[in-house]
């Protein structure tokens, strides 16, 4: 629910306040209306009424999105003043109430929750998840596969999402697909759409590709990979060939290796193939090294799969700290185009240009380490990111998130304007209908703290939820979601946001070690919009045009979820949490 203070001009709005003396003690109080939205507000002077006094309705205010709820006497918005019957008996200030606009949805309270009480540990509850959104694979018998690097594809309504499935019956990191119409509902398909060599070929292990669709032919672009010291190239671009989505045979014989300019034998990977029509070419965007920096090349080939071209470098990584950009891509969103990597086992970044291949300016972080390997799919009208959440190798680590593979997930790509973009939730309205009661009995949190850590109660940690609203703050300090791991405050997980430092992250042990961190810049006294979405231990924050995390919460299923805060007032505002 929003606070907001409504702007009042006793000369313009005629206010009456009526001091109803008869009852009272005879001391005058002033009475104000906040509207606590920290636009420019103008406080009204001078008024005052007398113990006892009852105060005149003022007309009601409006507000762009939003529906007011009436007039509160707390912050929080859980005491509603009642004009009628209410009198004042000391210095007085009422909060506007506000809820956004269409939420009219009742709070529900069913019964047919999963019980994770009895689920007393990580991997009990892990075990327990029912994954939709954030698609796992099937168990192989007792064994939880995962999935690795995706290879989204678009035709005729059905987004096919390849992946390289890690464990299970998948032999070397094997492509598997699962669809989705939605990105909410998936489709499991069973069947390897390609293997890994079982002897001693290129492909022996099979690495990062795309699917490209050339005429009536589907080409499908892969790593070939083989570390044995009898391969010259440990990696090559090889192709497998098909007359639908999901069936190929491998062109043996066929491959492209790493040019010779490069002085490396070993690292040349990740295909990203773009076919041209007009021109007849597929253009492919490879990963490479060259001199140890990390670099990303281009080649094109005809139609047809001759005349393959080595075109030069058209990104390099100028910090030099990485060793490789993994799963790079590019696509256009309006009229800029984009560069898309993740720096190896690190962030997600993105670089734009006025033309596909560059030149490319300084690349900026999209999301954190835990979104993985992610690459861009367009149905024409939107365009979204698909890539892999981070998992740790042991559930009841409390020191890392560093696994390779985890559950899939995908994002929207959204333009901020300015020439650059930020990731969005996919609409999950379909999945999440209920909506369900906060720890607190209003749809306002509020939370003001000094020098030590602060906490109170604001929602639970449901199976899958999402949980939307306003925050605002009015100092540096950190502030941000604690969820209860072990019932041990030193051993919380908290999602931060530092306005001083300009970061947000991830951190485990109430703050003491930190998974990932990336930047935002947020002001003091202005609202943002947030949402908050969970589905096991997978979840991403969004702050609205500014920022997603992605975040990896174990064993805090069931348990309420804290707003905290040090040397900062912090409010949180026509909230809804729906499961």
């Amino acid at each position: 629910m929003k606070k907001i203070i409504l702007v009042v001009l006793s000369a313009v709005m005629a206010l009456s306040i009526t001091g109803m003396t008869a009852c009272g003690d005879g001391k005058e109080y002033s009475v104000t209306f906040d509207k606590n939205c920290y636009a420019e507000v103008i406080v009204p002077s001078g008024l005052t009424v007398k113990g006892g006094g009852k105060i005149t309705e003022p007309e009601t205010p409006s507000r762009e999105g939003y529906s007011f709820t009436g007039w509160y006497s707390d912050a929080s918005l859980t005491e509603k003043w009642d004009f009628m019957k209410d009198a004042v008996k000391k210095e007085t200030v009422l909060y506007a109430g506000w809820m956004r606009s269409g939420v009219t949805d009742k709070i529900s309270y069913p019964d047919t929750d999963k019980d994770f009480s009895k689920l007393y540990t990580p991997g009990q509850q892990e075990a327990a998840y029912d994954y939709k959104t954030y698609f796992l694979p099937s168990k192989n018998g007792s064994v939880q596969p995962y999935v690795g690097d995706t290879m989204p594809y678009y035709e005729n309504g059905t987004y096919y999402i390849y992946y390289l499935k890690d464990g299970g019956d998948s032999y070397n990191h094997s492509i598997f697909v699962a669809t989705t119409k939605d990105f909410v509902n998936y489709e499991e398909r069973g069947e390897v759409v390609l293997e890994s060599d079982r002897g001693d070929a290129q492909d022996s292990w099979i690495g990062t590709g795309s699917l490209v669709k050339v005429e009536n032919k589907y080409y499908f672009f892969y790593t070939g990979h083989n570390g044995s010291e009898s391969k010259e190239f440990n990696e090559t671009i090889m192709v497998a060939e098909g007359s639908s989505p999901t069936n190929f045979v491998k062109k043996t014989g066929w491959q492209i290796t790493p040019p010779a300019s490069l002085g490396q034998k070993r690292d040349f990977r990740d295909p990203n193939a773009v076919y041209d029509p007009e021109s007849g070419k597929i253009t492919l965007t490879v990963t490479a090294a060259q001199e140890g920096r990390a670099r990303i090349l281009k080649l094109t080939l005809d139609k047809d799969l001759s005349n393959v071209v080595y075109n030069g470098i058209i990104f390099t990584d100028s910090t030099g700290k990485y060793m490789n950009l993994e799963c790079s891509d590019t696509f256009k969103v309006g009229d800029k185009w984009y560069l898309t990597y993740s720096a190896q086992d690190d962030t997600m970044f993105y670089a734009s240009s006025d033309n596909e291949y560059g030149p490319y300016d300084e690349p900026k972080i999209l999301d954190g380490k835990l979104f993985y390997a992610a690459k861009h799919v367009s149905d024409g009208t939107d365009t979204y990111l698909v890539g892999w959440a981070r998992r740790s190798e042991s559930v009841s680590s409390t020191q890392d998130v560093s696994g390779w593979a985890g559950n899939m997930i995908a994002q929207k790509v959204v333009s901020d304007g300015n020439g650059g973009i930020y990731l969005a939730p996919v609409d999950y309205s379909s999945l999440l209908k209920t909506r369900r009661a906060l720890a607190v009995n209003s749809t306002s949190v509020v939370l003001e703290s000094g020098s030590r850590i602060s906490y109170t109660d604001a929602f639970n940690c449901y199976e899958r939820y999402i949980v939307e609203g306003d925050l605002s703050f009015t100092n540096g300090g950190e502030f941000g979601f604690a969820f209860d791991y072990n019932g041990t405050e030193n051993k919380y997980k908290t999602i931060y946001i530092n306005p001083a430092k300009g970061v947000i992250g991830l951190a485990f042990n109430k703050g003491s070690t930190v998974i990932t961190e990336i930047p935002v810049s947020l002001s003091a006294k202005k609202e943002y919009s947030f949402k908050y979405m969970q589905e096991g231990s997978v979840g991403v924050f969004y702050i609205d045009g500014k920022v997603a995390l992605t975040v990896r919460l174990y064993g805090c299923t069931g348990k309420n979820v804290k707003l905290f805060a040090s040397n900062n007032n912090v409010t949180l505002s026509s909230v809804t949490i729906y499961t």
